[in-house]
Protein backbone atom coordinates (compact mmCIF):
# COMPACT_ATOMS: atom_id res chain seq x y z
CA UNK A 1 0.00 0.00 0.00
CA UNK A 2 1.40 3.41 -0.92
CA UNK A 3 1.52 6.39 1.41
CA UNK A 4 -1.12 8.20 -0.68
CA UNK A 5 -3.51 5.43 0.35
CA UNK A 6 -3.60 6.69 3.92
CA UNK A 7 -6.92 7.77 5.41
CA UNK A 8 -7.09 11.48 6.23
CA UNK A 9 -9.85 12.51 8.67
CA UNK A 10 -10.63 16.13 9.55
CA UNK A 11 -12.95 17.15 12.40
CA UNK A 12 -12.59 20.91 12.74
CA UNK A 13 -13.49 22.43 16.11
CA UNK A 14 -16.88 24.10 16.34
CA UNK A 15 -18.61 22.50 13.34
CA UNK A 16 -20.76 19.35 13.27
CA UNK A 17 -18.91 17.79 10.30
CA UNK A 18 -16.33 15.13 9.67
CA UNK A 19 -14.51 15.07 6.34
CA UNK A 20 -12.23 12.33 5.12
CA UNK A 21 -10.58 10.99 2.04
CA UNK A 22 -8.70 7.86 1.07
CA UNK A 23 -7.29 6.70 -2.23
CA UNK A 24 -7.45 3.09 -3.38
CA UNK A 25 -5.67 1.28 -6.18
CA UNK A 26 -8.85 0.33 -8.06
CA UNK A 27 -11.06 1.89 -10.73
CA UNK A 28 -14.15 3.89 -9.76
CA UNK A 29 -16.57 1.28 -11.13
CA UNK A 30 -15.06 -1.41 -8.88
CA UNK A 31 -15.17 0.85 -5.82
CA UNK A 32 -18.78 1.84 -6.50
CA UNK A 33 -19.74 -1.83 -6.84
CA UNK A 34 -18.01 -2.62 -3.51
CA UNK A 35 -20.18 0.07 -1.87
CA UNK A 36 -23.46 -1.12 -3.39
CA UNK A 37 -23.25 -4.92 -3.63
CA UNK A 38 -24.15 -6.37 -0.20
CA UNK A 39 -21.98 -9.45 -0.74
CA UNK A 40 -18.97 -7.17 -1.24
CA UNK A 41 -19.91 -4.75 1.56
CA UNK A 42 -19.88 -7.71 3.96
CA UNK A 43 -16.24 -8.39 3.05
CA UNK A 44 -14.81 -4.99 3.94
CA UNK A 45 -17.09 -2.84 6.10
CA UNK A 46 -15.66 -2.07 9.53
CA UNK A 47 -12.83 -3.16 11.80
CA UNK A 48 -11.13 -6.51 11.25
CA UNK A 49 -12.06 -8.03 14.62
CA UNK A 50 -15.79 -7.58 14.05
CA UNK A 51 -18.01 -9.90 12.07
CA UNK A 52 -20.81 -8.38 10.03
CA UNK A 53 -24.30 -9.55 9.18
CA UNK A 54 -25.99 -7.59 6.41
CA UNK A 55 -29.69 -7.40 7.31
CA UNK A 56 -30.65 -5.35 4.23
CA UNK A 57 -28.73 -3.42 1.58
CA UNK A 58 -30.96 -1.91 -1.11
CA UNK A 59 -28.60 0.61 -2.72
CA UNK A 60 -31.12 2.73 -4.62
CA UNK A 61 -32.86 6.02 -3.91
CA UNK A 62 -35.26 5.34 -1.04
CA UNK A 63 -33.71 1.94 -0.31
CA UNK A 64 -32.78 1.01 3.23
CA UNK A 65 -29.72 -0.61 4.69
CA UNK A 66 -28.98 -2.30 8.01
CA UNK A 67 -26.19 -4.40 9.40
CA UNK A 68 -24.97 -5.75 12.70
CA UNK A 69 -21.35 -5.91 13.79
CA UNK A 70 -20.48 -8.47 16.45
CA UNK A 71 -17.29 -8.38 18.50
CA UNK A 72 -15.33 -11.47 19.65
CA UNK A 73 -17.17 -11.40 23.01
CA UNK A 74 -20.56 -11.63 21.26
CA UNK A 75 -21.62 -8.01 21.77
CA UNK A 76 -23.74 -6.85 18.82
CA UNK A 77 -23.88 -3.32 17.41
CA UNK A 78 -26.61 -2.47 14.92
CA UNK A 79 -26.53 0.30 12.31
CA UNK A 80 -29.10 1.39 9.76
CA UNK A 81 -30.10 4.09 7.34
CA UNK A 82 -31.70 5.14 4.07
CA UNK A 83 -30.11 5.78 0.68
CA UNK A 84 -31.09 9.24 -0.58
CA UNK A 85 -29.00 9.33 -3.74
CA UNK A 86 -27.11 6.60 -5.54
CA UNK A 87 -25.39 7.83 -8.70
CA UNK A 88 -23.43 5.04 -10.40
CA UNK A 89 -19.67 5.56 -10.29
CA UNK A 90 -20.09 9.09 -8.89
CA UNK A 91 -21.45 9.08 -5.34
CA UNK A 92 -23.88 8.07 -2.64
CA UNK A 93 -25.86 10.05 -0.06
CA UNK A 94 -27.30 8.13 2.89
CA UNK A 95 -28.30 8.48 6.49
CA UNK A 96 -26.47 6.65 9.28
CA UNK A 97 -27.85 5.72 12.69
CA UNK A 98 -26.43 3.56 15.46
CA UNK A 99 -29.15 1.48 17.12
CA UNK A 100 -27.55 2.09 20.52
CA UNK A 101 -28.08 5.84 20.15
CA UNK A 102 -31.45 6.14 18.37
CA UNK A 103 -32.61 9.47 17.01
CA UNK A 104 -29.08 10.71 16.40
CA UNK A 105 -28.92 10.46 12.62
CA UNK A 106 -26.06 11.71 10.48
CA UNK A 107 -26.09 12.39 6.75
CA UNK A 108 -23.17 10.93 4.80
CA UNK A 109 -22.08 11.92 1.31
CA UNK A 110 -19.39 9.88 -0.45
CA UNK A 111 -17.95 10.94 -3.78
CA UNK A 112 -15.80 8.71 -5.98
CA UNK A 113 -13.14 10.67 -7.89
CA UNK A 114 -11.59 8.96 -10.92
CA UNK A 115 -7.78 9.18 -10.79
CA UNK A 116 -7.21 7.13 -13.94
CA UNK A 117 -7.39 3.53 -12.67
CA UNK A 118 -7.29 4.66 -9.04
CA UNK A 119 -10.07 6.20 -6.97
CA UNK A 120 -10.18 8.90 -4.33
CA UNK A 121 -13.06 8.28 -1.91
CA UNK A 122 -14.19 11.60 -0.38
CA UNK A 123 -16.62 11.57 2.57
CA UNK A 124 -18.51 14.41 4.21
CA UNK A 125 -20.64 13.57 7.25
CA UNK A 126 -23.04 16.06 8.80
CA UNK A 127 -24.21 15.49 12.37
CA UNK A 128 -27.27 17.03 14.02
CA UNK A 129 -25.18 18.54 16.81
CA UNK A 130 -21.60 19.21 17.74
CA UNK A 131 -22.01 16.75 20.63
CA UNK A 132 -23.09 13.98 18.24
CA UNK A 133 -20.05 14.65 16.05
CA UNK A 134 -17.68 14.66 19.01
CA UNK A 135 -19.19 11.43 20.34
CA UNK A 136 -18.72 9.71 16.99
CA UNK A 137 -15.11 10.87 16.74
CA UNK A 138 -14.42 9.67 20.31
CA UNK A 139 -16.00 6.25 19.58
CA UNK A 140 -13.05 5.06 17.50
CA UNK A 141 -14.60 5.98 14.16
CA UNK A 142 -11.23 6.74 12.53
CA UNK A 143 -9.74 3.33 13.40
CA UNK A 144 -12.83 1.54 12.08
CA UNK A 145 -12.76 3.56 8.86
CA UNK A 146 -9.04 3.00 8.37
CA UNK A 147 -9.31 -0.77 8.80
CA UNK A 148 -12.39 -0.88 6.58
CA UNK A 149 -10.58 0.94 3.79
CA UNK A 150 -7.57 -1.38 4.15
CA UNK A 151 -9.95 -4.33 3.77
CA UNK A 152 -11.67 -2.64 0.80
CA UNK A 153 -8.36 -2.23 -0.99
CA UNK A 154 -7.37 -5.82 -0.21
CA UNK A 155 -10.70 -7.00 -1.65
CA UNK A 156 -10.34 -4.92 -4.81
CA UNK A 157 -6.66 -5.60 -5.49
CA UNK A 158 -6.31 -9.13 -4.14
CA UNK A 159 -3.39 -8.00 -1.94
Amino acid sequence: MTSQNTLVVTAEPGVPFVDSFREVDAPVADVFRAYTDPALVAQWMGPRELTIEIISWDARIGGTWAYTHTDPSGNAYGFRGVFHDVTPNAGIVQTFEYDGFPGHVSLDRVVFEDLGGRTRIVNHTTFQTQEDRDGMVASGMERGMSEGYERLEELLTGK
